[in-house]
């Protein structure tokens, strides 16, 4: 049985994004889940400075060692004018301050969602060239376009095709712990 982190890469309290990672999870049989609510982990904004004086704060080391202890993680990213959150781009820096290779040899699940028809597209893929940077192996990536049509809380991902294909992208992630 693998430990799995999971988390959104957004610190909203209403994430849609954390909403598919929890759906995402609840799929997940045999293994350990560990579901982090970014928006529990405020994080300074990055600078040389902060980290010079402040150094790294108990809830980013928390993450980091996490992080370190999963056998893959599932993050789902938001996206803001075509690119990942600051939210999330900050806690990249941060993590790779502390590790630069804070997600060596981890199978990653890379997914995202908007309320939009393209589903977070641009965003997934700034996130999948980034996340390699710093060890991750990405196993698959998934986009839900069109939240509010394609997500429902009871039934999950009501699309045939794309309830296929988030089944699928899940399975080959799992195959890979």
């Amino acid at each position: 049985m693998a430990t799995i982190l999971a988390f959104a890469g957004s610190n909203s309290s209403t994430s849609i994004n954390f909403q598919l990672v929890k759906h995402t999870v609840a799929m997940i049989e045999g293994h350990k889940v560990q579901l982090l609510n970014m928006a529990n982990f405020p994080f300074p904004l990055y600078s040389a400075d902060y980290e010079k004086e402040q150094g790294f704060s108990n809830s980013l080391i928390e993450v980091k060692d996490d992080i370190a202890k999963a056998a893959g993680v599932i993050i789902s990213v938001n996206e803001h004018n075509g690119n990942p959150s600051a939210f999330f781009k900050n806690l990249v820096d941060w993590l790779s301050r502390l590790d630069r290779g804070f997600l060596s040899e981890k199978p990653v699940l890379l997914m995202s969602t908007s309320g939009g028809k393209r589903g977070g597209a641009s965003s997934l893929q700034v996130v999948k060239n980034l996340l390699p940077r710093f060890g991750a192996e990405i196993v698959g990536t998934f986009s839900l376009p069109s939240f509010n049509e394609n997500l429902d809380a009871q039934k999950g991902v009501v699309d045939p095709e794309l309830a296929k294909a988030h089944a699928a992208v899940l399975e080959d992630f799992l195959a890979k712990l």
